[in-house]
C-alpha cells in the first residue's frame, strides 16, 4: 500500500515501479481499478509523462468497448470498479487498486466478487491519501485486498480484537485505547508512507479560513431542532436530520416532494464578498446539494465541471468561477494551473473527500498559496462538522504516524 497526500505522486510513483517490475520481467500485464473519472483524464495523461514505453488502453464505455478494451495486447488496462464482474483475472499478472478507499466496505457486492477472483493477482498494490478518512474500522476492507494476512479473513475477528461494541444492533464498534497503535504495528510491512519531508517544500501552503454568517431567518432551524428532539434519534434518523439542518444553513430545505423552500441566502452573500474581496480571482465553488448548484447559476456566471473541455478550460485561465460536487470531482482532477482559491458552500461529512477535493488545486504543479474557504453559519451544524472531519484528520495523521515510527 501506498499512503501519500493529494498531489504528491502517487500515480507517478506506481507507473514507474510499473514501468520497472515489467522491464525486469517480474509482471507481463497490469490492471488498474480506478474511479471513472480517474481512468479517463489521469491515468492515459500520467502514463506518458512516467512510463512512455508502456503501452494502455482504457475499458470503460459501452460493454463493446470494454471487451475489445480487455482483449488489446497492451501493458495496462484501465477501468472503473463498476466493470470488476468484467475482470478475467488470468489475464494480468497485477493490480493496482487507485483510489483504495473504495473497497473499505467488505459486505458490499464488488468486493465479494473482487474476492473470489484476487489469490489470482500475485502482485497487488493500493494507493490513497484517505486510509483512515472515517475511523479505523476502514483500515480493514482495504488491507484485505491487498494482504489478507495483515489483518486477518474476517472482520468480526477483526472487530472483536481492535474494538468494542457501543450498539450492536446498528453495528457501532469504537476503538480498544491501544488499537491504533497495534493496527499500524500490523500493516506496517506492507505500506509504504511518503515522507513529508520528501515533497512538503515543493508544495505552496495552504490556508483553510473559516467565514462566518448568521441565518437570515433562525426559526426553520430551531424548529427542525425541535422536531427531533423528543424522538430516539437512531443513526438513520440521525443522518436525515444532520442532512435538513445542513440545507437550512444554505438557506433552505427540500420539502417530501422534493422541492426546495428557501428562508435566507446567506451564504451566498458571503461568496459573493469572498469573490469580490479577490478581486473576482478564477475560483472553485465546492457545493453539496442540486439546489445550491441552481442558486449559483441563478446569481452568478458559473461553469460546472461536467460541460465540455471543463478541465482544459479552467486550466487555461478560461473559467473565473468553476462549481464542483465532492463526490464527482472528488478525485483524479487536475486543476491545480488554472487558479488557486477554493470556497465550500456546505461541508461533505467525509474527510477523504474534504482532503480530496482541496487536492484538486493544492498539489504538484500549484506555484501560489491556495486558499481554502469555508462558509459556516454561527450556532449550526456547521461547526460540528468542522469539528467532525478535524476529528477525523487527527486519526489520519496519528495513523500515518505510527506507520514512519
Amino acid at each position: 500500500m501506498i499512503l501519500a497526500p493529494v498531489g504528491a505522486g502517487k500515480t507517478a510513483i506506481t507507473l514507474t515501479a510499473m514501468s520497472d517490475m515489467t522491464a525486469k520481467g517480474h509482471c507481463d500485464r497490469w490492471l488498474v481499478l480506478a474511479p471513472k473519472r480517474v481512468c479517463l483524464s489521469v491515468w492515459p495523461v500520467e502514463v506518458k509523462k512516467w512510463a512512455e514505453h508502456m503501452s494502455m488502453t482504457v475499458a470503460v464505455g459501452t460493454p463493446a468497448q470494454r471487451k475489445a478494451a480487455f482483449a488489446a495486447d497492451v501493458d495496462v488496462v484501465v477501468t472503473n470498479y463498476d466493470n470488476i464482474p468484467s475482470i478475467d483475472p488470468k489475464n494480468f499478472d497485477g493490480i493496482v487498486f487507485d483510489e483504495l478507499t473504495r473497497l473499505k466496505n467488505p459486505s458490499g457486492k464488488r468486493f465479494k466478487h473482487l474476492l473470489k477472483i484476487l489469490d489470482q493477482f500475485k502482485i497487488r498494490w493500493g494507493l490513497t491519501g484517505s486510509f483512515t478518512s472515517n475511523g479505523l474500522e476502514d483500515v480493514f476492507g482495504q488491507c484485505k485486498v491487498v494482504d489478507q494476512t495483515l489483518l486477518g479473513r474476517s472482520k468480526g475477528a477483526f472487530l472483536q480484537q481492535y474494538f468494542y461494541c457501543v450498539n450492536r444492533d446498528y453495528g457501532q464498534w469504537e476503538p480498544l485505547p491501544a488499537a491504533l497503535p497495534k493496527v499500524m504495528e500490523a500493516i506496517k510491512p506492507a505500506t509504504y508512507v511518503l515522507e513529508p519531508g520528501e515533497y512538503k517544500d515543493k508544495l505552496p501552503p495552504l490556508h483553510v479560513v473559516q467565514i462566518r454568517c448568521d441565518l437570515e431567518d433562525r426559526e426553520p432551524y430551531e424548529n427542525m431542532k425541535k422536531e427531533y428532539v423528543h424522538e430516539e434519534i437512531t443513526a438513520p434518523a440521525a443522518a436525515a436530520v444532520t442532512n435538513k439542518l445542513q440545507q437550512l444553513t444554505s438557506g433552505f430545505a427540500y420539502d417530501s416532494q422534493g422541492v426546495a423552500k428557501w428562508y435566507g441566502r446567506q451564504k451566498f452573500e458571503s461568496l459573493r464578498d469572498i469573490i469580490d474581496e479577490n478581486q473576482r480571482d478564477n475560483t472553485i465553488v465546492v457545493y453539496n446539494y442540486k439546489e445550491e448548484l441552481a442558486e449559483l447559476q441563478r446569481q452568478f456566471n458559473v461553469s460546472t465541471i461536467d460541460e465540455p473541455d471543463a478541465v482544459e478550460r479552467w486550466n487555461a485561465g478560461k473559467i473565473p468561477l468553476l462549481a464542483i460536487h465532492p463526490k464527482s470531482a472528488g478525485h483524479g482532477l487536475n486543476l491545480q494551473f488554472g487558479g488557486n482559491k477554493i470556497i465550500f458552500l456546505s461541508l461533505p461529512w467525509s474527510l477523504e473527500l474534504f482532503e480530496q477535493t482541496v487536492g484538486r488545486l493544492h498539489r504538484s504543479g500549484q506555484t501560489r498559496d491556495v486558499w481554502c474557504y469555508v462558509v459556516m453559519c454561527n450556532k449550526t451544524i456547521d461547526q460540528r462538522i468542522f469539528d467532525a472531519l478535524y476529528d477525523k484528520k487527527v486519526l489520519a495523521d496519528v495513523a500515518l504516524e505510527e506507520l514512519k515510527c
